[in-house]
């Protein structure tokens, strides 16, 4: 599935994978829907999802734990830039 079908899609498909699940949600506005997703995710694809959602709303200590879980780097530039690198790199894995 490319970016474009991604952000296109009516709704979210239950078989994406939790992280991809609530990247959409966020994209369509429900960034509580979206935490509710990951917040109990133990994989490191959710805990990535769940530091871009911390750092959106201004809780960087938090994102940090999250960035740190997901053995990924802190981002530091656009959020929305963040959002499409996050979601391009997981579509690819599925």
């Amino acid at each position: 599935m490319t970016l474009n079908e991604f952000i296109q899609l009516e709704q979210c498909p239950s078989e994406l994978p939790k992280a991809l699940q609530a990247l959409w949600h966020e994209f369509k506005g429900d960034w509580n829907r979206a935490h509710e997703i990951v917040q109990n995710a133990s994989d490191a694809e959710s805990a990535w999802v769940h530091a871009y959602l911390h750092r959106k709303e201004g809780d960087l200590s938090n994102a940090r734990y999250w960035y740190r879980r997901s053995a990924q780097p802190e981002f530091k530039a656009d959020l929305n830039q963040e959002w499409e690198q996050i979601t391009r790199e997981l579509l690819l894995k599925i």
